[in-house]
């Protein structure tokens, strides 16, 4: 039986990818998918935009 990528895999991956705001996020993660450190200040920055915007405010970085 050949084996499949998966199975020779030595890194560990998740089985299924998630994107956008399919699961909860918090505003670090939200300055994370931006690309930025996280420093108190741009967590205050996420945490107004999560506040305003919702969902959409992760899906403009993780579609």
């Amino acid at each position: 039986m050949k084996e499949s990528p998966e199975d020779t895999s030595t890194t560990s991956r998740p089985r299924r990818l998630y994107t956008g705001s399919e699961r909860p996020f918090d505003p670090e993660d939200l300055v994370m998918a931006s690309g930025r450190d996280v420093t108190p200040e741009r967590v205050e920055q996420a945490r107004r935009l999560i506040e305003e915007k919702g969902a959409a405010a992760v899906e403009r970085y993780l579609p």
